[in-house]
């Protein structure tokens, strides 16, 4: 497994030094997520900040995923490692994106560097030592040109127009000059443009000059057996064969090779050539006919997979109404500015993320969260306030850049620039998927390191074969370039990438973010689901139930009590108990509390006047002292607890005066989910909460969980998720993203709802669900299964032909052709078995 060191200076406001318990906090945080084996403090080395060492694997995390980590959980990452997503025009096949790949990690400072054959790099670098000019050079080098590139996670959009914006004259200009060009960052190409890489016929070049080789293969050979064409016709249509089925392949091999690389691919060539040395020119026509149509119906597969994860970057408009002083104009979405305000037309798309703040309509969301029924929206309350920091805006009021307004007219308010939108940041992140590789790639990669060498052995024994056994050298060569032939392993190569790009594309478009092939393939064996409770198995908007008074006091007073302290807090239920709590109360003043404390899991306390208030659990009484509540009052408060209820038992000094019960329903779908959770072989599923174990146990029992653990703080979650996982080897955890996310770091696979209104949840989850919507899950599940099984599908149908084949040919059972046929034809099926997850549909 490969291995990297990096030290990442930090800064941690009001920290006295780096052996501060935040440090402390933030390395055990970091070192739970998997792909980081260890964190540590380094020595100083006269450096202005800490710095910390990561020991992690590129494979599973990368340094721009590491950085983001970091600031989440509080420090601020010094400016030193920068992080680029280009896309790239050139890449022909995965090989090629293997070979491209090595070249840019021999760049001083590319510390990772990930290509993928559909044309995305990501790359980590050390600012240091090297920038985004060195790194294009090198791009450059390899005769790819770049489309856009992005240096941060929110460029990539802008990027993706700022082509769209040139005038007709510049690009009738740069089409016609490949001389001084220069992409500078965040340039890109148009779609469909080509200059220096496309050819004579475009885009289709390598398919069109495939299909004049089998012409042209056709032709010689049927006119080989008219008896009054001399044979020279049909060998100038064998040699024309060769030019064109060979062009690209020849091409790349040239290429390669001055530059001190070797891909096996470049064999064929040596096979066909050895071929037409002994006088076969059809069959090594025939063999390069079908492995240059190959590669151009795998190009034209990955591309298509490509565009369908592009077509995210053209959901959003590239205008925007803008209203000013009452009136509007037009102006690009890159001029908006937060605060301002946008009106939409009937049926047309939104230019930004917002607010409602005049206006009702229904919108479409499936772009963004992949939704079937519009969402109403209404306007926020207050107009006048800003959003733009707001975590917990309501779905009625909240709008998406790239949904569709229904049919009337929308005022919003911007909350996020374009680069920083929620489609924006899904862009990027699912272009940044398609450079994680999966396990089962990373597998293939290593198999194929030692089984290349090993073919090649072979074949070079092969070639001597005539000392041994009686026959002609001409009959050995034959032979190993057949074997050559059957061994490439080129369906391999493509196998797992083609299922892993098509998986992640069509979970976008259901409104899921996987965020790369492991997430994808570790989703694909889970059996064991761990579920977060408040706001993932229930609404997450409990309600005022009951109020039980103890004693003298009057229930007016007893909520009185509590609406004040609570309203010190901005827990969930101390929201719900302020929120019904003063409906109940009906305009009546309420006192002002204050020097809260809050006792993590068990309650808080607080002054009220000359008295302490004291609202929690039974176990905030328990190390409290010695004023024990009675049998009695623990007795009422259990039984609240068995019928579904979160109790609070409420103290004044000494006294118990009363108790207040919330209650938070189950989501209406809930239950559905779960069945069909069942139903695609997920065998457990767990509730973790904080909640009492009755509480725990009467939603578990509604909703048809299989266990549910309750009373459990936060970091007892962490450790919850850790037993589950010794037990079930993997297990997932499904939560908000933000609450639980030590929880999520800790799990198999993190799975966030609700992303779409949550920038740490599109963040920190492997998985995303885009809506709040429990019932998206069974798609996300069942996507990664499928994705899962046609992976090992085209394993079986790429190793299987290769085992078959190598045999075939050292018996001489099979020719050339029918190595070449049954190889070409593997790498087909094992593409179009990948394509058909675009079609995968939900129940």
């Amino acid at each position: 497994m490969k291995k990297l060191k990096i030290k990442i200076p930090v800064i941690l406001p009001q920290v006295p030094n780096e052996k501060d318990t935040c440090v402390e906090r933030l390395i055990q945080e970091l070192q739970a997520k998997e792909g980081i084996e260890k964190v540590h403090v380094a020595d100083a080395n006269g450096e202005d900040v800490p710095q910390l060492c990561f020991h992690y694997d590129p494979d599973i995390i990368s340094i721009d995923r590491i950085q983001s980590l970091a600031e989440r959980t509080g420090a601020e990452i010094t400016e030193k490692y920068g992080h680029l997503l280009i896309e790239v025009k050139g890449i022909r096949h995965t090989r090629q994106a293997r070979t491209i790949e090595k070249s840019l990690l021999a760049i001083n400072g590319v510390l990772e560097a990930s290509v993928s054959a559909s044309g995305m790099v990501r790359l980590e670098f050390d600012k240091k030592q090297t920038n985004f000019d060195e790194i294009s050079k090198q791009i450059k080098k390899e005769d790819l040109q770049i489309q856009r590139s992005a240096s941060n996670e929110n460029d990539y959009t802008k990027a993706s127009r700022k082509k769209q914006e040139r005038s007709k004259k510049e690009e009738t200009k740069e089409q016609t000059s490949t001389e001084g060009h220069e992409h500078k960052e965040g340039e890109t190409h148009e779609e469909g443009e080509e200059h220096a890489h496309g050819g004579i016929f475009g885009k289709n070049t390598e398919l069109i000059f495939s299909i004049i080789c089998g012409a042209l293969l056709g032709i010689g050979f049927g006119l080989s057996y008219v008896e009054s064409i001399p044979d020279w016709v049909s060998l100038s249509l064998y040699i024309g064969a060769y030019f064109f089925g060979g062009y690209f392949t020849a091409k790349e091999a040239i290429q390669t090779v001055a530059k001190g690389g070797f891909e096996i691919d470049f064999l064929m060539l040596v096979a066909a050539i050895g071929a037409a040395a002994l006088g076969e020119w059809a069959e090594g026509a025939l063999l390069l006919f079908l492995f240059s149509l190959g590669h151009a119906l795998e190009h034209y597969a990955m591309e298509k997979a490509r565009k369908s994860i592009a077509a995210l970057a053209d959901l959003a408009p590239k205008t925007a109404l803008l209203k000013k002083d009452g009136k509007t104009e037009e102006v690009g979405i890159e001029k908006l500015g937060i605060g301002d305000i946008i009106v939409v037309k009937p049926n047309s798309k939104i230019s930004a993320d917002g607010v409602v703040v005049n206006g009702k309509s229904s919108v479409n969301q499936a772009p963004i969260t992949g939704e079937s029924v519009p969402v109403d929206k209404i306007p926020v309350e207050d107009t006048s306030r800003d959003y733009s920091a707001d975590d917990d805006i309501k779905d009625e009021n909240r709008v998406f850049a790239g949904t569709i307004n229904g049919n009337s007219t929308l005022e919003i308010k911007v909350i996020k620039e374009a680069k920083d939108s929620t489609l924006s940041r899904l862009v990027k992140l699912v272009n940044e998927a398609q450079t994680q590789k999966s396990p089962t790639q990373l597998l293939t990669d290593k198999f194929e390191r030692y089984f290349v060498p090993s073919v090649l052995i072979l074949v070079g024994i092969l070639l001597f074969a005539f000392l041994v056994i009686d026959e002609p050298f001409s009959a050995s060569f034959y032979r190993a370039m057949a074997v050559l032939v059957a061994a490439s392993p080129c369906a391999l190569a493509i196998s797992t990438p083609s299922a892993v790009l098509s998986g992640v594309a069509r979970a976008a478009r259901g409104g899921v973010l996987i965020k790369g092939g492991r997430p994808l393939e570790d989703l694909g064996v889970i059996t064991a689901l761990a579920f977060d409770k408040t706001g993932t198995l229930t609404e997450g908007k409990p309600k005022l139930t009951e109020v039980v008074p103890l004693g003298d006091i009057e229930e007016n007073e007893l909520l009185k009590i509590a609406v004040a302290v609570e309203n010190l807090s901005d827990h969930p239920l101390a929201k719900a108990v302020v929120r019904d709590g003063k409906e109940r109360l009906k305009g009546t003043d309420i006192n002002d509390a204050s020097d809260l404390e809050a006792v993590i899991g068990k309650g808080i306390k607080a002054s009220l006047g000359k008295d302490k208030i004291y609202i929690g659990n039974l176990d905030l009484y328990e190390d409290l002292d010695e004023a024990k509540p009675s049998e009695e009052i623990s007795n009422k408060v259990k039984e609240l607890e068995s019928g579904g209820n979160t109790t609070m038992l409420i103290r004044r000094n000494k006294e118990y005066i009363g108790i207040i019960a919330l209650m938070d329903t189950p989501r209406e779908a809930a239950k559905e989910t779960l069945k069909k959770l069942k139903e695609i072989g997920i065998k457990r599923m767990i509730m973790l909460t904080g909640d009492n174990q009755k509480v725990a146990d009467a939603v578990a029992k509604e909703i048809g969980l299989t266990d549910a653990w309750g009373s459990l703080l936060p970091e007892e979650k962490v450790d919850a998720i850790k037993k589950l996982k010794e037990q079930e080897s993997k297990v997932a955890m499904v939560g908000d993203g933000v609450n639980d996310a030590p929880a999520m770091a800790n799990s198999t696979v993190g799975i966030a709802m609700g992303a779409a209104g949550s920038d740490v949840a599109l963040e920190t989850a492997d998985i995303a669900l885009m809506a709040d919507k429990l019932e998206t899950l069974p798609f996300a599940i069942g996507l990664s299964r499928k994705a899962k099984t046609i992976i090992k599908q085209n394993l079986w149908v790429s190793l299987g032909v290769v085992a078959l084949l190598i045999p075939a040919t050292i018996l001489s059972w099979a020719n050339i052709g029918v190595a070449v046929a049954f190889h070409e034809g593997s790498t087909l099926v094992v593409v179009a078995n990948a394509l058909r997850l675009l079609a995968y549909k939900k129940d």
